[in-house]
């Protein structure tokens, strides 16, 4: 299956321009999938007994997915890689090393702090590198990072205890979210609600995955039951209407990941991509990447296919663009600044 969708038309370079100009966000992006192939490789073979492979070649076969199961084995083993707090250092200043490169100033990075405690991160150590990591994206590439800390769904039943509590004890500097991937087939949205609300009682903001690869009846699981905020994927909500206005009456933003969802197959065809419908009912959506380095992708490519393959025009793009900084857990002098900058780049582009 390719990962890497092509347009139809090759683009003009001035839509190229106007979207490497438009100031961005992220805010779906996976630590261990946003990794560049380089950073992959350095960390395949810093550890060679890991399963993965150490040639580019071969390490881009290896992130080929034929479904959403798939996807997550290959995750998995990725995961693995990342054993020390070194590892983690080594993967954040390349995740802002590419942010910075598609103009993006601020990213909300999900954490699975599970995985990289049984990899055998000392739990002080993984604060610890988050925080040295965060400090060196922004000194290095101007790019701020927040962390939002995820369950495992599907993984071993104490995972989600695990997790709860080291994030409760630690914090690390730039904590903002909280939130559940993996599996939903077997693993219901609502059975996370005492460990959602733990910790949304420390303050952390609710962002669960929802209604990426089943219907739209965990949407609203996550909605009722965890006090989603903001709603990872969430690409079935097109299948209920009440749903859809709900989501758009409540101002409830889905983060929608188009290249991610055709290559774990959430869809079949680029071009039937749910996205313009939610837009039309006026959902708000902000366009991540979510394993840009799984992937093969970036958010300058997101922004560029959704204009090639979607048909998004010059404002719908600046729009998506103001709603992922307004739906943004970030300090309200960069959002103004953020949406000074789309606004200045849009009148540009007219």
């Amino acid at each position: 299956m390719s990962t890497s969708p092509v347009p139809e038309h090759a683009p003009s370079t001035d839509i190229r321009t106007y979207i490497r100009a438009l100031p961005k966000v992220e805010l779906h992006l996976h630590l261990v999938g946003s990794a560049p192939l380089d950073s992959v490789l350095e960390l395949a073979r810093r550890h060679p007994d890991g399963g993965v492979p150490v040639e580019r070649d071969e390490l881009v076969r290896f992130y080929e997915f034929s479904d959403f199961t798939h996807f997550i084995t290959v995750y998995g083993s990725v995961a693995n890689l990342v054993r020390t707090g070194a590892d983690i250092v080594t993967l954040l200043v390349g995740i802002a090393r590419d942010l910075a490169a598609t103009n993006a100033h601020y990213a909300e990075v999900t954490v699975t702090a599970y995985s990289h405690l049984v990899s055998g991160i000392d739990p002080a150590e993984l604060a610890e590198a988050l925080t040295a990591g965060r400090k060196r994206a922004l000194a290095e590439h101007g790019v701020v990072l927040a962390w939002v800390f995820d369950i495992p769904a599907g993984l071993e039943h104490f995972s989600e205890e695990k997790t709860v509590d080291w994030v409760l004890r630690y914090l690390p500097e730039g904590s903002i979210g909280f939130g559940v991937g993996g599996q939903e087939h077997r693993m219901p949205r609502a059975s996370f609600r005492r460990s959602f609300d733990r910790a949304r009682e420390a303050g952390l903001h609710s962002v669960p995955h929802a209604g990426e690869t089943v219907g739209p009846e965990e949407i609203w699981a996550a909605l009722r039951e965890l006090g989603a905020e903001r709603v990872g994927h969430g690409v079935s909500a097109v299948r209920d209407r009440d749903l859809l206005r709900h989501l758009a009456h409540e101002n409830i933003p889905l983060e929608v990941c188009p290249t991610s969802n055709l290559c774990t197959r959430a869809v079949t065809d680029l071009r039937d991509h749910p996205l313009p419908v939610l837009l039309a009912a006026g959902v708000p959506v902000t366009l991540a990447t979510d394993d840009p380095g799984m992937f093969h992708t970036d958010l300058n490519r997101e922004y560029l296919l959704c204009h090639e393959v979607l048909g998004l025009g010059r404002g719908e793009l600046a729009d998506i663009a103001r709603t992922g900084v307004r739906s943004a857990f970030c300090p309200p002098d960069l959002r103004a600044e953020l949406l000074t900058g789309i606004d200045a780049v849009a009148r540009s582009g007219e």
